[in-house]
């Protein structure tokens, strides 16, 4: 983009989109101005001028004076098409939609091929936390083994509320909502499915493989008891959310699932709504970013970044995919896992490779051993609300 001020577009003005407009209106040294903002609810009362909205997509996706559209908005279906037909149009395109991003990945990887506009989506993965663009430039020719973390910031917060604070899963829950890091609607945080949607999106940055969020396992935090936490506490752990894409004999598995982390760990110390992400590599060995994952200006300063970025022509330019050695997705994995549950008839143990300990008592049994990760996509008893899974450390 060659301009030295760019004109936005902006889809939605909800939570990120007013943090970018206050990390816009506080930073001074980029070159942009809001010129509209499309919104859904015109009765909706703003924080800023009414001359900046329209409900009609078009006084956007068609003004030529608008240099750079940016997709804010929680519709998967309207957030595509925003998205495709601002590229068709030729107009670079910034978005913080990990859904839409992560079921769509090919068809947007090949619509920035053929119209040959750049589509930024920083925010989309960990927020503040500047992933995808370390991902696509400084471990573009490493090899990397592995990129894991905690990439939700209203579980992370969750969780560090029962650990830290002793508080109740539904009142952690609530404080999150009030604090802006959950939704009204919590499912996609809780049980995993918005840290999957990142993971696939890191996955194509890592390795070069697209793979289908449905293909991706997710386990979430939503049938945590107190039993699970005094089994935590007693082995000198906590619990954290964690996403994982790892390559290994040509393969890459990737997963979402509650893990039993120690205090060795760099994720036992990252606390609250911040992310922490860690990647293993054969050069580099081990590296960490920290930084906060929810919130409007932690995402805001994202989308921000990926403006100022076009103003240098800077795109992802994929070079995983262009590589020859690109790892193909599998979930032949065996994992060791605690799984708790109440009656014998809740768990078919024989789908175990094998069992390391076992307890009961009349109220609670759990067992900690090795199964497939294919074994537990599949498993019918997970999905029981008294039956829960925690991933062991290596």
């Amino acid at each position: 983009m060659e301009k030295k001020n760019i004109n936005l577009g902006i889809f939605g003005f909800g939570c990120v989109g007013q943090g970018l407009y206050e990390v816009l209106n506080r930073t001074k040294g980029i070159n942009a101005r809001i010129k509209k903002i499309c919104i859904k609810d015109p009765s909706k009362p703003r924080p800023i001028d009414m001359s900046y909205f329209t409900t009609d997509p078009n006084d956007i996706l068609n003004d030529p004076t608008i240099d750079v559209v940016v997709e804010l908005i929680n519709e998967t279906d309207a957030a595509f098409n925003i998205v495709s037909t601002a590229l068709k149009n030729g107009k670079a395109v910034v978005s913080a939609s990990k859904r839409m991003i992560a079921e769509n990945l090919p068809a947007l990887y090949q619509l920035q091929v053929e119209n040959k506009v750049p589509f930024l989506y920083e925010a989309s993965s960990c927020a503040s936390i500047p992933i995808i663009r370390n991902l696509e430039e400084y471990y573009d020719n490493d090899l990397l083994n592995a990129v894991e973390g905690i990439c939700n910031g209203s579980t992370n917060f969750i969780l560090t509320k029962i650990f830290e604070e002793n508080l109740s899963f539904e009142t952690a829950l609530q404080q999150a909502q009030d604090l802006g890091f959950a939704e009204t609607d919590p499912t996609l945080d809780i049980e995993g499915y918005d840290p999957k949607f990142k993971i696939v999106i890191l996955l194509l940055h890592a390795f070069g493989t697209f793979v289908k969020p449905e293909n991706v396992y997710n386990f979430g935090i939503s049938h945590l008891n107190d039993f699970d936490i005094q089994f935590a506490r007693q082995r000198n752990c906590t619990i954290k959310l964690i996403g994982t894409c790892r390559r290994q004999n040509g393969h890459v598995n990737a997963y979402v699932l509650p893990h039993l982390i120690r205090e060795h760990n760099l994720l036992y110390d990252v606390y609250n709504e911040y992310n922490g992400i860690l990647l293993e590599s054969a050069f580099t060995d081990k590296q960490f970013f920290v930084g906060k994952g929810a919130g409007g200006t932690a995402t805001g300063s994202a989308v921000l970044s990926d403006i100022s970025a076009l103003l240098y022509n800077y795109r992802y330019e994929y070079k995983k995919i262009k590589q020859s050695n690109q790892p193909t997705f599998t979930n032949d994995l065996q994992l060791q896992v605690y799984v708790r549950y109440s009656r014998p008839d809740q768990v078919d143990l024989t789908e175990f490779y094998n069992i390391s300990e076992k307890y009961e008592s009349p109220t609670y049994r759990y067992v900690v051993g090795t199964i497939n990760l294919d074994k537990l996509k599949d498993a019918a008893w997970l999905k029981n609300k008294e039956v829960n899974l925690l991933v062991l450390e290596h």
